[in-house]
C-alpha cells in the first residue's frame, strides 16, 4: 500500500497509456477474431458459423496464391532491406569527412519520411516507358527499347522488391550506424597494433560488433514481410495484379471490395498466427534472447 501510495503520480500517468491499447488494440484484436467465426452482415442477424471462414478461405486457390507472393516479395524486401542498409552502413563509416557521412545520410533518409501515395507516384513517374527518366537513360546510354517495369510481370516482383528497399534504407542503415558508433574505439586500436588492414578491421572487429544491431534490425524486418500492403495497393495494375497481389491484399478485397467480413477476418488470423511463428523461428536461429 505504501509503494501505491509513493507511485500513485506514476499510476496515473500510465492510465492513459493502457487506456489507448485496450482501445486501439486489444478490442479491435479480440472484435476480429470474433467476427472471424460469425456470417458477418453489416445488417440484420451476426449467426456463429464455427470455422467455415477458416475453411473457406484454406480452400481458397487466391489465398495460397497471395501466400506465394509474399512469400517471395516479403522475403526479397527483408533480405536486401538488411544487407542493402548494412553495406551503405560500412560504407559510410570509411568515410572522413563528417559533412559528406551526414549529408548522404540525410539524403538516404528522406525516402523514409514519404508515404508510399508520395514513393509510388515519384516512382511511376521516372519509370514510365513514354517519358520516364530510368527509360530516357537507359534508351541513351544503352539503346534499350523503353521498358513497362510496371506493367509486365517479369519486373513486377523486383519493383515491389527494389522499391520498398531504397525506401526505407535509410532508417536502417542509421540503425546499423548507432551501433557501428557504440563500439569501443579501443578494438579498433589494438587490432591495428596487430596490422590489421581497414578490410581486417572491419571483418574482426566492426561485424561481430555488431551482431547485436543485426539481430534486432533482422526481427524487426520479419515482422513485417507478411503485412505488405501499401506500395501493392500503389503500384499494382490488373497486368501484374497476379504477380504482386499479398496476403494484405487478399484481406482487402474480401473485406472491402466483396464485403465479405467473416473470411477476411479469418485470413486476417491466418497472417497473424503465420507472423507469429515466423518471428519464434526467427528468435530460435537467431537465438535473439542471446543478444
Amino acid at each position: 500500500m505504501r509503494n501505491i501510495r509513493k507511485y500513485a503520480v506514476l499510476y496515473v500517468m500510465m492510465v492513459p497509456v493502457v487506456a489507448y491499447f485496450l482501445l486501439y488494440g486489444y478490442y479491435p484484436f479480440i472484435k476480429g477474431l470474433q467476427i472471424s467465426f460469425q456470417d458477418y452482415k453489416l445488417m440484420g442477424t451476426r449467426p456463429y458459423v464455427g470455422f467455415d471462414n477458416y475453411r473457406l478461405v484454406w480452400n481458397d486457390p487466391s489465398f495460397w496464391e497471395a501466400f506465394e507472393n509474399t512469400v517471395i516479395i516479403g522475403g526479397g524486401i527483408l533480405l536486401m532491406s538488411f544487407i542493402a542498409p548494412l553495406i551503405v552502413a560500412l560504407s559510410l563509416n570509411e568515410v572522413l569527412q563528417t559533412w559528406y557521412k551526414k549529408m548522404a545520410q540525410m539524403i538516404i533518409y528522406i525516402p523514409h519520411l514519404l508515404s508510399w501515395v508520395v514513393v509510388g507516384g515519384i516512382w511511376i513517374f521516372l519509370l514510365s516507358p513514354d517519358n520516364g527518366l530510368v527509360n530516357l537513360l537507359l534508351g541513351k546510354l544503352a539503346g534499350i527499347a523503353p521498358v513497362h517495369f510496371l506493367a509486365e510481370s517479369d519486373w513486377a516482383r523486383w519493383m515491389m522488391i527494389g522499391l520498398a528497399t531504397w525506401k526505407d534504407m535509410g532508417y536502417n542503415c542509421i540503425l546499423f550506424l548507432a551501433g557501428i558508433v557504440s563500439i569501443s574505439p579501443s578494438l579498433y586500436e589494438a587490432a591495428r597494433i596487430d596490422g590489421a588492414s581497414r578490410w581486417q578491421q572491419m571483418r574482426y572487429v566492426t561485424l561481430p560488433q555488431l551482431s547485436g544491431t543485426m539481430k534486432v534490425i533482422f526481427l524487426l524486418n520479419t515482422l513485417g514481410i507478411l503485412r505488405i500492403f501499401d506500395q501493392v495497393f500503389i503500384l499494382r495494375n490488373p497486368s501484374i495484379a497476379a504477380k504482386v497481389d499479398v496476403l494484405m491484399m487478399y484481406t482487402f478485397q474480401k473485406g472491402i471490395l466483396d464485403i465479405k467480413i467473416g473470411p477476411a477476418a479469418a485470413a486476417s488470423f491466418f497472417v497473424v498466427l503465420m507472423t507469429l511463428v515466423l518471428t519464434l523461428i526467427v528468435r530460435r536461429l537467431t537465438r535473439f534472447d542471446e543478444v
